[in-house]
């Protein structure tokens, strides 16, 4: 068997492993952040947490997809270790920016979310008042 397609075999398994690992790891972590944000809508962050897996998969999987091409065979072991470490290397940094983008998108909903929660004055402020004199 050529090693390009051993690279390929490799390639695919292990990316496709380790998305299925982060979406399942992020899904089952992110449900109680996300009912955070969403003021503890059990069903609703469920259906978000759902939805945003269901993308997560997407992307990547779509991603491995699109990257698995190499212009150049694989001669040797050597060469099977490079073009595997870039390829998953790559796959990796993909991973990680979409989950601190995903985190980042959530904390901003999250934080406003706590500032509308804030208890506002019963009453606004009627005017000031200067200090007495003397005291």
């Amino acid at each position: 068997m050529d090693l390009t397609v051993v690279a390929y075999i490799v390639y695919l398994l292990v990316s496709v492993g380790l998305t299925v690992w982060v979406a399942r790891t992020l899904s089952r972590n992110g449900r109680i952040f996300l009912a955070d944000v969403l003021h503890g809508d059990e069903k609703l962050a469920d259906a978000v947490n759902h939805l945003l897996v269901v993308g997560f998969y997407l992307v990547n999987l779509g991603f491995v997809a699109l990257y698995l091409s190499q212009e150049e065979s694989v001669a040797d072991a050597r060469g099977l270790f490079e073009a595997l470490s870039v390829k998953l290397g790559v796959v990796l940094l993909v991973l990680g920016v979409l989950h601190l983008a995903n985190v980042y998108v959530l904390n901003r909903i999250r934080r406003r979310g706590a500032l509308d929660r804030e208890p506002h004055p019963p009453v606004p402020p009627q005017g000031w008042t200067a200090p007495a004199t003397g005291a």
